[in-house]
C-alpha cells in the first residue's frame, strides 16, 4: 500500500507528546514532594528540605513602583499593544505553498522591575530568613490598569518610546507580597552566614523553592491537577496526528498504524514516568526520615555539651556573690560593733575595707545569670522537642506511604520498611543534672 506521510501533523504532535509528558513528571514530583514533606514550625526549622508558613515580615519594608503597596517583594510589567499586517506563507500536504496576508496583533513588554530583599516568615515560635533570589514567586497581584496616551499613567510609570506600529494602549501589571500577607515557603534550609541560625534559599540541587501567597494546599491542588490534567493530554496529539493521516489516504485503506498502539505507547510513558517519580521520592523520603533522626541526635549532643558547663558557671558566680556578701556583711558588723569613741576595731579602717570590696566587685547580681540559664534551658528543650517532633511527622508520612496502594507495591522493590516513631519511653537520655546550682551544692 503506497501512501505519503503528513509529516506537519507528527512534527507537531510528538514534542506536544514529550512536552506533556515533562510536564506530567514535573507536576507529579513536586506534588509528591509537598506531600512527603511536613510543615515546620520557624523554630523548627532544621537544615534541609522544609516547608514553612506564616506571616511575610521585614524591618525595613519596599514600596511597590506602580501601586505603591507596602511589601517585602513586588514585580511589575509594562506591556503596549501593537496591531500589523504580516506575510504569511502555508504549505498544504501536497507541498503546495500559498500566501496571504493577515492581521495580527499582541503586546510586548517594554518596560519591567521590582525589588526582592531578604525577608522573614514569621510564626508563634519565631522567624526564618528567607532569600528569595531565584525562588518560583505566586504573588497577590496589587495593580493592573489598561489605559491609553490620553491618562498621565501611559507616561507616567511608563518609558517614553514604544514598540513599532502601536495602538496607543498600555497594560500595567503589578504583583507583589504585602507586608504581613501569609505565606507558604517550600525549599532548602541552610545555616547563615552571619547568625546561628537557618536561613530558606535556592539551591540547585533542590527541585522546587517556591513562595506562594495561595497556602500548602491550594498549591498541591494545582501541582495535582498538572499531574493528571497533562497525563490526559499527552494520550492526544499522536491520535489526532493519525485521525489527520487516515484523512489523506485513498478511501477504503487501511489505517497507518493502530489507534490502541498510539494511545499504548505515551501511556506507557507516563506509566513509567509515574513508577520513577514515586520510587525515587520514596528513597528520599527515607533519606529525610534519616536525616531527621540526626538532627534529634544532634540537639541531644549539643544539650549535653552546653548545658554542663553553663549550669557550672552560674554556680560559681553563685558561690563567688555569696563570699563576696558574706565577707561583707562581716566588715559591716564590725563597724556596727564598737560605737564611735569606745574602744575597738578601728571604724576607718573597716570602712575602707569595705568600699574596696565594693568597688572590685560593684555589680554581682546572679539573677541575671539565673535567667539566662533558665532561658537557655527552656530553648534546648524546645529544640530538642522540634526535632523529635519532625522525625515522628515525616516518619508518619513515610509509613503511610509505605500502606497506601499503589505505593505499596514500589516500595516493596526499593525494600523500604517502616519506620519505629520516638514514643516517651524510648526518647528518655541520661538527665542534664542542674540540682547543683538549686542546692547551692
Amino acid at each position: 500500500m503506497d501512501y505519503e506521510i503528513v509529516w506537519p501533523a507528527w512534527l507537531i504532535a510528538t514534542p506536544l507528546t514529550l512536552l506533556f509528558l515533562w510536564l506530567a513528571l514535573r507536576g507529579g514530583r513536586r506534588l509528591r514532594l509537598l506531600m512527603d514533606t511536613p510543615t515546620s514550625k520557624a523554630r523548627g526549622v532544621f537544615i534541609g528540605q522544609v516547608e514553612l508558613a506564616g506571616k511575610a515580615v521585614v524591618a525595613t519594608p519596599v514600596r511597590s513602583y506602580l501601586g505603591g503597596c507596602v511589601c517585602v517583594w513586588y514585580s511589575y510589567t509594562v506591556d503596549e499593544q501593537w496591531e500589523r499586517w504580516e506575510t504569511e506563507t502555508t504549505t498544504d500536504s501536497k507541498g503546495r505553498s500559498q500566501t496571504r496576508r493577515v492581521r495580527k496583533t499582541g503586546w510586548s513588554t517594554v518596560a519591567a522591575g521590582g525589588e526582592a530583599p531578604d525577608f522573614y516568615v514569621e510564626d508563634e515560635t519565631g522567624a526564618v530568613r528567607v532569600r528569595p533570589e531565584g525562588a518560583e514567586v505566586e504573588p497577590q497581584e496589587v495593580f493592573a490598569q489598561t489605559v491609553g496616551r490620553s491618562d498621565a499613567l501611559y507616561y507616567g510609570k511608563g518609558p517614553a518610546g514604544g514598540v513599532s506600529d502601536s495602538t496607543g494602549r498600555r497594560r500595567f501589571v503589578e504583583k507583589a507580597l504585602p507586608l504581613g500577607c501569609p505565606v507558604f515557603v517550600a525549599g532548602r534550609a541552610r545555616e547563615r552566614e552571619d547568625a546561628v541560625a537557618a536561613e530558606i534559599a535556592a539551591d540547585a540541587e533542590e527541585h522546587l523553592f517556591l513562595i506562594s501567597c495561595r497556602g500548602e494546599e491550594r498549591v498541591q491542588r494545582s501541582y495535582r491537577r498538572q499531574f493528571w490534567g497533562f497525563g490526559v493530554a499527552l494520550l492526544v496529539p499522536w491520535p489526532v496526528a493519525w485521525l489527520i493521516q487516515l484523512s489523506e489516504l485513498p478511501e477504503g485503506t487501511g489505517p497507518l498504524w493502530p489507534l490502541a498502539a498510539l494511545v499504548a505507547l505515551p501511556g506507557a510513558g507516563w506509566l513509567f514516568g509515574w513508577l520513577w517519580t514515586t520510587f525515587n521520592s520514596l528513597v528520599q523520603l527515607r533519606n529525610r526520615t534519616a536525616q531527621a533522626w540526626s538532627l534529634v541526635e544532634v540537639q541531644l549532643k549539643r544539650r549535653a555539651d552546653l548545658i554542663p558547663p553553663l549550669v557550672a558557671v552560674v554556680g560559681g558566680l553563685r558561690d563567688h556573690e555569696r563570699h563576696v556578701q558574706a565577707e561583707l556583711a562581716a566588715l559591716r558588723t564590725q563597724t556596727m560593733a564598737t560605737p564611735v569613741g569606745q574602744a575597738g576595731p578601728d571604724f576607718a579602717g573597716t570602712a575602707e575595707a569595705v568600699r574596696a570590696v565594693g568597688e572590685r566587685y560593684p555589680a554581682l547580681k546572679t539573677d541575671v545569670a539565673f535567667v539566662g540559664l533558665q532561658r537557655e534551658l527552656s530553648d534546648t528543650e524546645t529544640r530538642v522537642a522540634l526535632a523529635r517532633d519532625y522525625f515522628n511527622t515525616i516518619a508518619t508520612h513515610l509509613n503511610t506511604r509505605l500502606e497506601l496502594m499503589p505505593d505499596r507495591w514500589v516500595a516493596t522493590l526499593a525494600g523500604l520498611r517502616p519506620r519505629v516513631l520516638w514514643a516517651p519511653e524510648s526518647f528518655e537520655r541520661a538527665a542534664v543534672g542542674v540540682g547543683a546550682v538549686n542546692s547551692g551544692q
